[in-house]
């Protein structure tokens, strides 16, 4: 194993590591709004829209994420329509197209994670606020959906860890991520194990912090339901 390539090439797959934290940041920003407006539509009492919000999550959950970023990347581009309209700009860059596929992708997740911590939510919260003459709408948005994201923490903690780990197919449309990087240094100097091993122990450390930071906001934030 050679130590010394290992730590010539940490600058540059520092450098990808930034464009694969944007990339989770992002995803995972967006993704959360998506899981959440889904999340609400699946405990609607409407049929129609619960089988919607039903079919986006499986669809989503359902297929690999890799198909989801082809399709998104090289499909969308194909589109007459798209290519002649304002959304060309954003669907023809690589980055941007990574973003959508991860957001859905983590969003449909996401969703059925607040859908569960949505239905575990105890009736005697609801009950306490109508007694006090609080409105349904005041109590799902400061009472339900504040316990929800709490009641959430561990299973979206693990989602986190796992969108981290699935950024790295960004590399597959171009994008010069952290893994992106790896694929490069192993292609200049022909020393897979140096490459991948160096971008493993940045993902791990990453991960690491993530973990951590999850479960220091369980103890913060969690309670007993």
């Amino acid at each position: 194993m050679d130590i010394n390539l290992m730590i010539s090439v940490f600058p540059s797959l520092l450098n990808g590591t930034v464009i694969t934290l944007k990339l989770l940041i992002s995803s995972m920003f967006f993704g959360l709004l998506i899981g959440l407006f889904f999340a609400i539509l699946r405990i609607n009492n409407n049929s129609l829209i619960n089988k919607f919000a039903y079919g986006y999550s499986y669809f989503f959950r359902g297929t690999p994420l890799l198909v989801q970023l082809y399709l998104i990347y090289y499909g969308l581009a194909n589109i007459e329509f798209l290519r002649n309209s304002f959304l060309w700009v954003v669907i023809r860059e690589p980055y941007w197209c990574a973003i959508i596929a991860f957001s859905l992708n983590t969003g449909a997740y996401t969703s059925e994670i607040l859908r569960s911590a949505f239905q575990t939510i105890k009736e005697g919260y609801i009950e306490a606020a109508q007694s006090l003459g609080i409105s349904k709408k005041i109590t799902f948005y400061k009472i339900q959906i504040p316990i929800a994201i709490k009641q959430s923490l561990p299973a979206y903690g693990n989602e986190i860890i796992l969108m981290l780990k699935g950024t790295s197919l960004a590399s597959v449309i171009t994008i010069m991520d952290l893994m992106g990087e790896a694929r490069k240094v192993n292609v200049l100097t022909f020393k897979p194990f140096e490459a991948f091993i160096t971008a493993g122990i940045i993902y791990l450390f990453l991960t690491f912090i993530i973990h951590n930071i999850v479960k220091y906001l369980e103890k913060k934030y969690g309670f007993q339901t």
